[in-house]
């Protein structure tokens, strides 16, 4: 029987199937509870080492040094840990990269790249990780996210979604509110302005729909309730079922869970794929009737991307789905 991987996608391109919780960690001992974390709650989430705002100043290269140290040991063993560097206009983002590329590019899970002012902001950054990687005899794309969080980075995220090796867009809030000086009220930071102010709406809009035509995962901003994860849960829910988000940032032990639970598929819709799928490889792909409704390659492709993100998300699947497309 061909499997949904060899049937489905050999007219284009498909999203790439990633967690959909990315956690922040800017300590070494902040990142080693991440991955006990990970090892608790199984390989649902990533976790970001980071060199920038997270960081402490004043000893970038000691810091970059030690992500390659724990990214590189037996902590890490789902190797689910990417790192995000300095910005463009930074002194310190060459070295990060001939630091972190030299000496864990075959383990990063990817590169973040933050406060881009444009297209070619990214784009040089990119160039560079590329040519460091190439040096050091990396050959694998280490998958590059880049923070929508500008002025600038909005005007051109159409553009910036189309480069090499990209994987995420990021929204960037907190950054995004206070380039607006003013215009928009601080208390939109938080739910439910986040969601309903029309300058920030229609930014989110735009970067989901840039990542998404671009076959680029878009991923939604922090929550900066802390202590809540039930508000966590619902901003997850309101970015993934009104604008298409399909990744979002934790920035406390507590909203990881919130977020994974959130962005999960609805168990009713995920029984009907597995059945669906499992009747449709039984018929080699072609057309079947399922509850009464015509299902072709159309929705499959649809179905088996949900089946393999809720796979990510540690929900349990039907034994013979388990057994023919996972085992």
């Amino acid at each position: 029987m061909t499997h949904p991987n060899q049937a489905l996608f050999e007219a284009g391109k498909s999203l790439p199937i990633i967690p959909t919780c990315e956690h922040f960690a800017g300590s070494e001992k902040l990142i080693l509870k991440g991955f006990e974390m990970q090892k608790k709650l199984g390989p649902v989430f990533d976790i970001t080492c980071d060199c920038e705002d997270g960081a402490e100043t004043g000893k970038e290269v000691e810091h970059a040094q030690m992500i390659v140290r724990v990214v590189n040991s037996g902590d890490n063993p789902y190797k689910m840990a990417g790192t995000r560097i300095h910005d463009h206009s930074h002194k310190d983002w060459r070295q990060d990269v001939d630091i972190l590329v030299a000496g864990a590019g075959e383990n990063l899970a990817y590169i973040t790249l933050p406060k881009s002012t444009c297209y070619e902001d990214a784009k040089t950054q990119i160039e560079y990780i590329q040519k460091v990687a190439k040096e050091n005899g990396i050959k694998r794309e280490i998958p590059i996210h880049v923070l929508i969080e500008t002025h600038g980075a909005l005007q051109d995220v159409e553009k910036i979604a189309t480069l090499p090796w990209l994987q995420v867009l990021d929204f960037g809030l907190m950054d995004f509110v206070s380039g607006y000086q003013g215009a928009i009220p601080a208390i939109n930071m938080r739910s439910p302005g986040q969601f309903e102010h029309r300058l920030i709406a229609a930014a989110k809009a735009r970067v989901a729909q840039a990542a998404i035509q671009n076959y680029v995962i878009p991923c939604h901003n922090v929550t900066l309730d802390l202590k809540n994860p039930y508000q966590t849960y619902k901003d997850a829910e309101r970015a993934r079922n009104e604008f298409g988000f399909m990744r979002m940032w934790s920035i406390y032990p507590t909203q990881v869970q919130a977020i994974v639970d959130a962005m999960k598929p609805d168990f009713t819709e995920l029984v009907a794929a597995q059945n669906i799928l499992i009747k449709a490889q039984d018929a080699e792909w072609g057309p079947i009737q399922y509850d009464g409704e015509l299902h072709d390659r159309a929705t499959y492709r649809y179905f088996w991307e949900l089946v393999q993100r809720a796979k990510f998300s540690g929900v349990a699947l039907l034994p013979e789905a388990e057994k023919r497309f996972f085992a």
